[in-house]
């Protein structure tokens, strides 16, 4: 084992907490020892039963998620959680929001909660979410929870990760339920009304069921759980459902691709694909030396390094090739669906230059979405974070499908 330590995996499988902690900063961090620590735990996978809890900002996440801590407690279960927290500005790390709201039970012997940032991964978790969810299925806990950042339509790779995907939602949302609604129809095994004691939950619930019926008779029936996790109220049945779903799905999802048995690719695997081979046929895109790092339904994330064709007589990088750049994370995320979308009015702010050398992010995430319209917005950034230009652009949606990505 890397890193002078051969008695870390076999600590590690004890259930040893600082070998676990030890275990998942090597693994977030790439360090030479990540790839030790994943062979050697390979064979103990499978165990635990993972649940991905998502749902928009001021759901009241992790509050449900203490209450439901000191539930699964009670019934005996050991219990890791990871909670995803927004990247700080400045010091890059975990903003601890989350941990935060869940300490009435992070010192109990049978829970382990850890903390991680975003570090900029779109998708709603980390780029290393999986292997740490690996980590602390080795360890031995019987539950492994997944809180994801404020998540909407597009934030779903939890999809992959998790056994039973609980997606959260307050009252009140409105028409933003409407707008999200392909996201839940996706990705919800279970569906949760939290802060149930305010006015609108009733609404809010109906308006979910009411969506539900939009689902194929094969995706089955999705239960709507009311819940107040301040009051503690609806919490005993959520863990009822989730561990229903458990006994019913089964714990060999997440692991079916890593023993060589792949699933049936899922909405968002066919999107990343199809933004894939939009961007390899896309010939301007190239010549600017873009490249494609990922994308799900209505985002799209691109980079590329300022070069010296790249420079206007100022030697700063020319703003017809920032707003080229923005442009192209437009394209792929307006055309995600599968139909082309037809650019019709766009409008571009500047903050900084970029100069010979800058690793450059277009990230492009959709703001609206109607039948025939949808609005995007794309954040043009270094690679330290530094903003360098903000793009707004709204498109005509098509009927017509891609002839390489439809």
């Amino acid at each position: 084992m890397p890193e002078g330590d051969p008695s870390l995996l076999s600590r590690l499988l004890a259930g040893d907490r600082r070998a676990l902690a030890r275990a998942i900063s090597a693994v977030e961090n790439g360090t030479p020892a990540a790839a030790s620590i994943a062979a050697g735990i390979a064979s103990k996978l499978g165990r635990a039963h993972v649940v991905g809890i998502t749902g928009a900002p001021g759901a009241g996440k992790s509050t449900l998620i203490n209450a439901l801590l000191g539930e699964l407690i009670k019934r005996g279960r050991t219990i890791a959680v990871m909670a995803v927290d927004p990247s700080s500005p400045i010091t890059g790390g975990a903003v601890l929001g989350d941990r935060v709201r869940m300490g009435e039970h992070g010192a109990h012997e049978r829970v382990f909660i850890r903390s991680l940032a975003s570090r900029g991964h779109l998708g709603g978790v980390t780029k290393t979410t999986a292997q740490v969810v690996d980590v602390l299925d080795a360890a031995g806990f019987d539950v492994v929870i997944v809180e994801t950042v404020g998540a909407g339509q597009s934030e779903v790779e939890i999809v992959g990760i998790a056994h039973t995907r609980i997606v959260v939602y307050p009252p009140g949302l409105g028409d933003d339920v409407q707008a999200i609604k392909a996201g839940i129809l996706e990705i919800a095994d279970l569906l949760v009304v939290n802060k149930c004691d305010l006015p609108g939950a009733e609404r809010t619930a109906r308006e979910l069921k009411d969506m539900l019926k939009l689902r194929t008779a094969a995706a089955g029936d999705v239960p709507v759980l009311p819940t107040s996790a301040t009051r503690g109220e609806g919490i005993a049945a959520l863990a009822d459902a989730i561990a229903a779903h458990g006994a019913a799905a089964g714990h060999g999802r997440r692991l079916a691709k890593k023993r060589g048995h792949a699933p049936k690719p899922t909405q968002a695997d066919e999107i990343r694909q199809r933004l894939e081979r939009l961007a390899a046929a896309d010939a301007f895109a190239r010549t600017l030396g873009v490249r494609f790092v990922d994308g799900g339904p209505g985002r799209a994330q691109i980079e590329m390094t300022v070069r010296a064709e790249h420079l206007n007589f100022n030697g700063s990088c020319h703003g017809g090739v920032i707003f080229a750049f923005a442009d192209c994370a437009f394209g792929l995320a307006s055309n995600s669906h599968g139909h082309i979308a037809a650019g019709i009015d766009a409008h571009i702010t500047y903050q900084a230059a970029a100069n010979l050398g800058d690793r450059l992010t277009a990230t492009a995430s959709e703001v609206s979405r109607s039948r025939k319209l949808a609005v995007y917005r794309i954040d043009v950034a270094r690679a330290d974070g530094k903003p360098i230009s903000s793009f707004t652009g709204t498109v005509y949606v098509t009927t017509k499908t891609h002839a390489h990505g439809g």
